[in-house]
């Protein structure tokens, strides 16, 4: 009789568990209207490289790279829509400051092998070894 109440005590627990864990979702219909209004917000590939490149932080940048922002206009205006819309959506996806989770990564990697005795990198670690 316990290993009964034991396993149903198991059992609604893993069922209550369950239960708390439901999200509702709620659905509604949009109109055409919105769904265009949505696209020309986001406007074409060509506009959003062009605004970008508008920018005076990016302008100075180019500059001190020795980039002319005139230059970098005529290209973007050579592109096809398919390839500045891929671009655009490049930029707006690349993370930003990713040197910085590079730079993390061989820290933690440099101070595991550290901490297992393998390197001796950093004075502040003590090998397990």
């Amino acid at each position: 009789m316990k290993r009964f109440q034991r396993l149903l005590a198991a059992v609604l627990t893993v069922c209550f568990a369950n239960a708390t864990m439901i999200q509702t979702a709620q659905a509604g219909m949009i109109s055409t209207e919105q769904v265009a209004r949505t696209g020309a917000e986001q406007g074409t590939g060509h506009e959003r490289l062009t605004a970008a490149l508008a920018r005076a932080d990016v302008q100075t940048a180019m500059q001190q790279q020795g980039l002319d922002t005139a230059v970098a206009a005529e290209r973007i205006a050579a592109l096809t829509d398919e390839e500045a819309s891929a671009l655009a959506d490049h930029i707006d996806s690349a993370p930003a400051g990713g040197i910085i989770g590079a730079i993390l990564l061989v820290f933690f990697v440099l101070l595991v092998t550290d901490i297992l005795g393998l390197t001796k990198v950093y004075p502040f670690t003590r090998s397990v070894r």
